[in-house]
């Protein structure tokens, strides 16, 4: 199965920008959709963003107008840009790259925002 790798977190101001990237190993042929998920400490693992291969977004209420997602499907990766960053972004962030009969996830990188 895929391998994925995460990588950006950190912590960062109130206001402040981030870019998480996520990179693949190996093929990812038949991969159809590539996500950006959170948790914070005691909720559910929730969708941020998602894209497809043709490039089709999607992205959570909370954070449109300010994350944005990316892919470079030659490089086998997937970026978020995270701009005006609020406390509440503060969670784990997942990579997730979905393929018809399997789902691959990433360790996760932490994100902290502070007021």
């Amino acid at each position: 199965q895929v391998q994925l790798v995460e990588s950006g977190g950190g912590l960062v101001q109130a206001g402040g920008s981030l870019r998480l990237s996520c990179v693949a190993s190996g093929s990812t042929f038949g991969i159809t959709t590539m996500g950006w998920y959170r948790q914070a400490p005691g909720k559910q693992r929730d969708l941020v963003a998602s894209i497809t291969r043709g490039g089709s977004t999607n992205s959570a209420d909370s954070v449109k107008g300010r994350f944005t997602i990316s892919r470079d499907n030659a490089k086998n990766t997937v970026y978020l840009q995270m701009n005006s960053l609020k406390p509440e972004d503060t969670a784990v962030y997942y990579c997730n790259f979905q393929g018809p009969w399997y789902s691959s996830w990433g360790q996760g990188t932490q994100v902290t925002v502070s007021s």
